[in-house]
């Protein structure tokens, strides 16, 4: 009887599986047959724009558009976490006030860390 339990709850997802996987492959495959496959020399060129290189692609890049990207994305995942607390502001308990009270200081902190060292400044 437990095998029968087990067969049912895992089914869908084993079906679900089935299907995806047929479904990439139709797409994938219908994909190869109906693009036009033509390739011309500035289509496979290294700049299909037409430029000309400006310098060496091997060049330096600065590494303070990582650190402030890396940044973005972090303070910005937090207001994500902000919405739906502020959405459901008036059935929180005070756990959850506090909870997020706590989460609102330490991102306050990193975030005027983050201020102290610099990383927001471009010299």
């Amino acid at each position: 009887m437990n095998i029968v339990i087990l067969y049912n709850q895992y089914f869908d997802l084993f079906l679900f599986f089935i299907v995806s996987f047929i479904l990439a492959c139709i797409i994938f495959g219908a994909s190869y047959f109906i693009a036009l496959q033509k390739t011309d020399s500035e289509k496979v060129s290294a700049y299909e724009c037409g430029f000309n290189p400006f310098e060496d692609a091997r060049s330096t890049f600065d590494i303070r558009f990582y650190l402030v990207s890396i940044l973005f994305i972090i303070f910005d995942l937090e207001v994500v976490f902000l919405f739906p607390w502020a959405l459901t502001l008036q059935q929180t308990t005070i756990i959850g006030f506090t909870s997020m009270f706590i989460f609102l200081i330490i991102l306050t902190i990193g975030f005027i860390y983050e201020w102290l060292k610099g990383a927001l400044e471009w010299e």
